[in-house]
């Protein structure tokens, strides 16, 4: 069976306040990492950021890196041979 898994990686949470003092650093680590930063404001998720998409990247599918886990086998049938109809058993 096939099981992929979107994994969106760390996720920093951060109190709109205290992304107001330090936004300049925040932005800094968002492009260095490449991990996104949650923004909050009294508790409720008010605005995501997210590092920039390079549209003149060689290959832009490289953006979906680290974002999804595969669990099991990638290369056996997703249903067993059992429940196949088509094999008229």
């Amino acid at each position: 069976m096939i099981c992929l898994i979107f994994n969106p990686g760390h996720v920093e949470t951060i109190d709109a306040s205290d992304f107001k003092a330090r936004c300049l650093a925040i932005l800094d680590g968002v492009q260095a990492t490449g991990e996104r930063v949650v923004i909050l404001k009294s508790g409720r998720a008010v605005a995501e950021l997210l590092p920039a998409s390079r549209p003149h990247a060689e290959f832009p599918q490289l953006e979906l890196k680290r974002t999804v886990i595969e669990s099991g086998d990638i290369v056996g049938p997703a249903v067993p041979e059992e429940h196949w109809e088509s094999l008229g058993r």
